[in-house]
This record gives structure tokens, C-alpha cells and sequence, in this order.
């Protein structure tokens, strides 16, 4: 991995040539009025980003407590405690951000069955799907508060007819795999009859928008908006990497606007199919990051400037977020102070050259050694080579002309910013 002092140490210097006496910007006369630029961008519409997240997270809690008794003594999936996903969570939000509030609900495969992922081969790196199967396993020999559980593997069908219950295969699976769109019709139903037993029932209207992999819901309060998309996720193992219903916020981009322009097939995704997802793992590395910083969103202020500021230039939130997560790993921590802001904005613009240059920019999570201990990942994914994320670049040299002239543009314009401040 590329360290920002390396870049410099190869020629690529902090601030552009010309930019203000001595081609450098001062650093004391950009601060506060980057600062001012940075909060502006930040600042979004009613409902407001940190009384969303604390509304969606509440709201979860709530419906989660209903839910252990609703699934208790039942053969369906077992829905975990709610994990808080996405830009609005890590403690910002791109310009194009559609205001949806995302979080991912962990399922246990319910008494009885267990829950096997299977790698499609039609996938490959970091858009690799599985499938869920589910398999059934003896219970005769437990024993729950005194009662023998129902085994579906022993027990006869006239008796398993007469108790009128059906396995997990009988009713969320096609064939031998669990089904996206069957969970999700299944999961709606759950909420809707739940829905009056939670506390915040008299204070929201609940509407629920048509969706077949996930659960959405539009809340209104007044004049006072929110909507909440539950996604289902099955986790590898003990670790932070999920197999989710739908792809996450990252996900439905691509790197960057600059691809081919090569015939593609329709946005179909089979409904056994499952997209692996490495946003839990991302959003505790920026929670694992803001107790470090000696300002804890100065991080947060330069990803927020240069997707929103800087926007219609060709590179997507999703690249400048995996741009900013390397270079926290290559800068000192304690250089993320206010006064380093405008040097620090310079040093994600350097790292994105050099990946340029060598047409690389390397997935954060996968194969990297400088992942924070606390973020677990399948003994699969260590020490595997990390998968570039401008590949298309590389194959595509009319591609990587158009970038490298919008990087130049974007350039100039961030010291069009800088010295105006």
C-alpha cells in the first residue's frame, strides 16, 4: 500500500503550482472559511441527519423487542439486533444521497435448521454473490424448558400435518435456498402486524413502499419526514463481512462515471442470490477512527467537501470515501487537525493521482493489513490480494484519458476553492 509521504517523496507536491505567493496556499487564510464551506455542505434538509439516525435507531430497538416475541416459537429466521449502516451512520452524506436511513438486520436460522452460504461462481471479487442454503438438523436429543422441539427430520409428516407447522424449506425457500423475495414479503408482514405495538405507532403514519428485497418504510410526522430501509443479511462466520438482500448505498455505484460504454445486461439479480457487503466493517472503521482524531470529524468535513463541493466531476462518493479511508491509514492521526485541514484535502487529492498513474486504487477492506484488529473478516479474506477497483481504467485507455482530465479539472477548481478562502 502507498503511503501520502511516499507521494511526496516522488514529486507530487502538496498544493498546485501558482496556487497563491510561492505556488502554495496559506494555510491560515483557508481554515475558517473552508471550515464554513465544509458545514454548509454538510447541512441537509428537514429531517435533519443526526435526528434521523437517532429516530431510526430508536425506532429499531422498538421494533426489535416486538419481534422476539412474534418469532419466538416459530420456524422463521431469527432477526438480530439492527446494525446502523451507511453514509448517514458513518457521520456524513454525499449530495447524491437519497435520504434513505439504511440499516441491516443479522438473521439466525431459526430451531432446526442451519444456514450454509455458497459462493455463485458467477461472481467474482468484490462483486461476488452467494446463496443461502438451508439445511435441516436434529433436535431429538435437545431439550427446551422441558419439552422436546419439533424435529423436521424425524418427525412424520402426518404428525408435522397435524401440528400444523412447516420448516423453514416450506416456506422462505426455493428449492434448497433461502429466497430474497420471500423473506422480504415475509419480513413486511412481520413489521405491519407488529407495528401497533411499538411505542412510536400514535406519534408516525407508517406507509410502506414497494420493494421485493428489502423492507421500506416512509414515516411522517407532521411536516416532519423519514424513510427507513431494513435490509436482511446473513453474517460469514463470526466476523463483519454479511451476504445481504439488496446492495448497500456503496454498492449501486461504481467507482467512478469513467467506464465503457459496453453493452450491458439488465439490473437482474436472481431472488436466491445474495450480495456480499463490507459495510459494517466500514462503518466501524470510522467510528473506530472519530475516537482517535484530535478533531474527531475533521475526516468527515474533507469526504463531505470533495463529494458535494466538488461534485459533477466524474468520480463517485464511493471512490472518494475508499481514497479517504487509505489515507487515514497512511497519515498520522494526529495530523487531522482543523489548522491541517486544507494540507489534508491536498493529501487525498495526491493519493487519488497516484492511483491514477499506476491505474490501481485497491479495496479497502479485502487484503488490507492496516484494518484496525477490532474489524473481523472471514480467514478467507486475509492476506488475499486486494482487488482494484480501476481495473475498468486500466482496460479502457479512452476511459482513463477522460479521468485524468477530470482529475486536472478538479484539481484547479479545489484551488479555485482554496484560495478564495
Amino acid at each position: 500500500m502507498v503511503s501520502v509521504g511516499a507521494l511526496g517523496a516522488q514529486g507530487h507536491d502538496e498544493f498546485p503550482d501558482g496556487a497563491g505567493e510561492g505556488g502554495r496556499v496559506e494555510p491560515g487564510r483557508v481554515d475558517h472559511g473552508f471550515t464554513a464551506i465544509a458545514l454548509r455542505a454538510r447541512a441537509k434538509p428537514d429531517p435533519d441527519l443526526e435526528s434521523g439516525c437517532s429516530a431510526t435507531a430508536e425506532l429499531m430497538e422498538s421494533l426489535m423487542r416486538v419481534f422476539v416475541d412474534s418469532v419466538s416459537h416459530s420456524f422463521y429466521p431469527v432477526p438480530q439486533e439492527t446494525i446502523r449502516v451507511g453514509s448517514a451512520f458513518e457521520g456524513w452524506s454525499p449530495c447524491d444521497w437519497d435520504g434513505v436511513y439504511r440499516v441491516l438486520v443479522p438473521l439466525n436460522p431459526p430451531p432446526g435448521h442451519t444456514f450454509h452460504l455458497e459462493v455463485n461462481s458467477a461472481g467474482q471479487g468484490v462483486a461476488r454473490t452467494f446463496c443461502v442454503r438451508v439445511e435441516l438438523v436434529c433436535t431429538c436429543e435437545k431439550v427446551q424448558l422441558g419439552e422436546k422441539p419439533l424435529c423436521f427430520l424425524h418427525q412424520s409428516r402426518k404428525g408435522l400435518r397435524r401440528k400444523q407447522k412447516r420448516s423453514l424449506l416450506e416456506t422462505l425457500c426455493t428449492g434448497s435456498y433461502l429466497d430474497v423475495e420471500k423473506t422480504s414479503h415475509w419480513f413486511c408482514q412481520l413489521v405491519r402486524s407488529s407495528w401497533l405495538q411499538v411505542p412510536q405507532w400514535h406519534s408516525w403514519h407508517l406507509v410502506f413502499q414497494p420493494c421485493s428485497r428489502s423492507c421500506r418504510l416512509q414515516l411522517s410526522k407532521g411536516r416532519e419526514s423519514l424513510t427507513v430501509e431494513m435490509l436482511f443479511g446473513v453474517c460469514q462466520g463470526d466476523s463483519d463481512i454479511f451476504v445481504v438482500s439488496q446492495p448497500t448505498e456503496a454498492q449501486k455505484g461504481t467507482s467512478s462515471i469513467f467506464v465503457s460504454s459496453q453493452p450491458t445486461k439488465a439490473n437482474m439479480i436472481a431472488s436466491t442470490a445474495w450480495p456480499e457487503t463490507y459495510a459494517v466493517a466500514e462503518v466501524k472503521f470510522f467510528r473506530h477512527i472519530a475516537r482517535q482524531l484530535p478533531c474527531e470529524s475533521l475526516h468527515l468535513k474533507c469526504l463531505q467537501l470533495l463529494t458535494c463541493i466538488l461534485r459533477g466531476t466524474g468520480f463517485s462518493s464511493s471512490t472518494w470515501k475508499t481514497v479517504v479511508m487509505h489515507v487515514l491509514t497512511t497519515v498520522p492521526l494526529s495530523r487531522w487537525n482543523r489548522s491541517a485541514f486544507a494540507r489534508r484535502l491536498w493529501d487525498i487529492m495526491a493519493y487519488l493521482d497516484h492511483c491514477l498513474q499506476v491505474t490501481r486504487l485497491e479495496h479497502f477492506v479485502l487484503g488490507n493489513e492496516r484494518l484496525p484488529a477490532e474489524i473481523s473478516l472471514p480467514p478467507a479474506m486475509r492476506g488475499v490480494e486486494p482487488p482494484n477497483l480501476f481495473e475498468h481504467l486500466a482496460r479502457d485507455p479512452a476511459a482513463l484519458r477522460e479521468a485524468m482530465q477530470a482529475y486536472g479539472q478538479l484539481r484547479f477548481r479545489l484551488w479555485v476553492l482554496l484560495s478564495r478562502h
